[in-house]
């Protein structure tokens, strides 16, 4: 019976491991229970949604690892929504070098689509000391298209409550317990964010880290009210003039009583096209696939 036991503990852990594998976290399908009673009317009601087997990151993406999508992409094409705002003083990736580092032009007669960004002279690099931080200025188009060139997708607003909560209501991802600067960054100055991997204690049920507080998350889900409802037209946002996207999560200079993980707020298009100090953004994909972003690139 011990063996047994033993057994079933080390094939529980090696599943945890390749769940975790990669920076990436397999959340199982399933039922959970989404918003609560009691709050803003906007939370309300709680109810259960389904949810298929998906697949998100760990963490946010950081400035670095942006900066090297700007390297590959660029900032995209100049009659499109820009990814980054680059020339806002907030901004923690910016141009260096010269010239001598621009790449070569494309070939005459080469066919171009339209993600193909026209390059800048030089090579986008975070800056010092922010290169582990959460990546800031990015716009909803920035981080779609950062995550389509993963092979991801934005998570949609049910996906990013589960993996924030599981399924047992809470009301933070390690709990019950209120926040404490062990769990989540928040309650801070302008701009003071902080790496996202080093609160392991405020990780969610699932093993996700840095889900409320240091950055707000784009999603790729239309703002309607509850019951949640996959087939009712709020999946997915794509930038339409009428419509506006959820962000979830909380900031580095948001409150502690605005840190829970049913709190929805959303930007409209304009809002979408711009990027902001407090707002970040993680990946995700179906657990059957890689996918690209709802609404195409």
């Amino acid at each position: 019976m011990r063996a047994f036991a033993l057994a079933c503990a080390l094939a529980a852990a090696l599943v945890a491991a390749a769940a975790h594998a990669g920076g990436i976290v397999v959340v199982p399908a399933g039922a959970f229970w989404m918003g609560r009673d009691g709050g803003p009317p906007g939370e309300a009601p709680s109810h259960r949604v389904h949810v298929p087997a998906f697949r998100i990151e760990r963490h946010k993406v950081t400035n670095a690892e942006f900066a090297a999508f700007l390297n590959a992409q660029g900032l995209g094409p100049p009659d499109r929504e820009r990814r980054f705002d680059h020339d806002d003083a907030d901004a923690r990736i910016h141009l260096t070098g010269g010239p001598d580092m621009a790449p070569s032009p494309p070939t005459p007669g080469a066919p171009r689509h339209s993600r193909d960004a026209p390059r800048q002279p030089g090579r986008w690099v975070a800056d010092s000391g922010y290169e582990h931080h959460p990546a800031v200025e990015v716009s909803w188009f920035g981080a779609r298209d950062y995550c389509a060139w993963r092979g991801r997708r934005l998570p949609t607003e049910a996906e990013w409550e589960k993996a924030a909560r599981g399924d047992d209501r809470r009301l933070y991802p390690w709990g019950a317990a209120p926040p404490s600067p062990e769990r989540a960054v928040y309650g801070r100055p302008y701009n003071a964010t902080d790496r996202g991997d080093g609160r392991p204690p405020g990780a969610s049920p699932y093993g996700v880290e840095d889900m409320v507080g240091n950055l707000r998350e784009w999603t790729a889900t239309i703002l309607k009210p509850y019951p949640y409802r996959a087939d009712d037209g709020r999946e997915a946002f794509t930038g339409a003039a009428a419509t506006h996207v959820v962000v979830r999560g909380a900031s580095h200079d948001d409150p502690a009583d605005t840190l829970g993980v049913t709190i929805r707020r959303s930007y409209d298009r304009r809002g979408a096209a711009a990027g902001h100090h407090h707002v970040g953004f993680r990946c995700a994909a179906s657990e059957n696939s890689g996918e690209v972003a709802p609404g195409g690139r």
